[in-house]
């Protein structure tokens, strides 16, 4: 690893053990991040309007417990396109996991297999999804793994990291639909930071065409992609095929009547359009629009095991997760990603028995109401 890249090192982290919650995990990869990395990391589009909704909006629901109801023992496990899960979290595709932490993505392949947890490796990760799916096998015989793809103009470029994904292992496409150009970043621009630093590249990207060295800037993001480029993606692969980044209901229809294997309502984590409403408000209009024909994942400012009971409640069949795990990267590596999981884990069993509940399934939406009617 480059010597300029400034990252957390195992023996500078506490133990994660002494973290109750994933929120005492963020200040303190804060200081073990180079300063531009964390405000990559941590920041939103523009003014940052929703990324700040996302949590805001969870923290305005209350859950409405049911009681004396008879439950025993719990069972948190999830089934999502054939894949069966310990519990209804997934780990958000996010990128450039080598900026937090040497062992980069492959801690976290390692970690949420480990936790028989589905994980969404990112297109643009910085360590090659073969590897990624290697390191999860060590840890689990069969690993979910899922492929984040953003299409590219160019469909034999598109192709070759289709194959490549499929080749490695990976049994579902998530196709983010929510980038047709790049959001602006006010910290990245401030910071100067449009470039992965020197020994860091885009390992997926690697001579995929002629010899492409993996830069960043070989992504291409255009406003021309439309549903048809979904339909050609669908020629060619059987993969299911998860289009993320579905906020409108109609979004939703289109998506539901094109056979779509899932959506996930999500905002981008406010990377994207400022200003976009917040995914947990979003979600019953969404799920309301495809009337069960398909699963609704949702993404976006889940903390808490409560969060988790509150999208489920309101029709999501699991939500993922993206900085939490970063910052328990950052802060331990395989260990922090492990702790980051189970602590989400393990409060969503706790929030399911004081919900008198004793499976996801059970969460109803007469469970969750809003701050003003509670």
């Amino acid at each position: 690893m480059d010597e300029s890249v400034k990252g957390a090192a195992v023996d500078e982290s506490p133990s994660t053990r002494e973290f109750l919650s994933t929120r005492e995990f963020e200040p303190v990869a804060r200081e073990l991040l180079d300063p531009v990395h964390y405000d990559y990391f941590a920041g939103g589009a523009q003014d940052e309007i929703t990324l700040r909704a996302n949590e805001a909006a969870f923290a305005r629901l209350r859950l409405v417990q049911r009681i004396l109801r008879g439950r025993s023992a719990l069972d948190l496990t999830t089934t999502l396109l054939g894949h069966r899960t310990t519990a209804p979290i997934m780990l958000a595709p996010t990128a450039f996991h080598r900026l937090a932490h040497p062992d980069a993505e492959r801690a976290t392949a390692r970690a949420a297999a480990a936790a028989g947890m589905i994980m969404i490796a990112a297109m643009l990760s910085t360590v090659a999804i073969e590897d990624m799916a290697a390191e999860a096998r060590k840890t689990a015989d069969d690993p979910h793994l899922w492929f984040q793809l953003y299409i590219q103009r160019d469909m034999g470029f598109t192709r070759a990291l289709v194959e490549r994904a499929q080749d490695a292992g990976c049994s579902a496409l998530v196709v983010t639909g929510d980038s047709p150009a790049l959001g602006r970043h006010v910290r990245n621009d401030r910071n100067g930071f449009h470039d992965l630093p020197p020994g860091i590249r885009c390992e997926n990207l690697r001579s995929l065409r002629a010899d492409e060295p993996g830069h960043v800037r070989q992504v291409d993001l255009s406003p021309e992609l439309s549903w048809d480029h979904l339909e050609k993606l669908r020629e060619m692969t059987d993969l299911p095929l998860v289009v993320k980044g579905v906020l409108h209901p109609e979004d939703a229809r289109i998506a539901a009547d094109l056979g779509m294997a899932a959506i996930v309502v999500s905002n981008h984590g406010g990377r994207q359009l400022d200003t976009a409403p917040a995914t947990i408000a979003q979600l019953p209009r969404v799920v309301e629009a495809v009337e069960g024909r398909l699963p609704v994942l949702l993404d976006g400012g889940v903390r808490r095991g409560t969060d988790v009971a509150k999208a489920l409640a309101l029709g999501a069949a699991a939500v993922a997760v993206g900085r939490p795990v970063v910052w328990g990267l950052t802060v331990g590596g395989e260990e922090g990603v492990a702790r980051v999981l189970a602590m989400l884990r393990d409060e969503f069993a706790h929030t399911l028995t004081l919900c008198g509940c004793a499976t996801p399934a059970e969460l109803g939406r007469d469970m969750v109401v809003t701050e003003e009617a509670a």
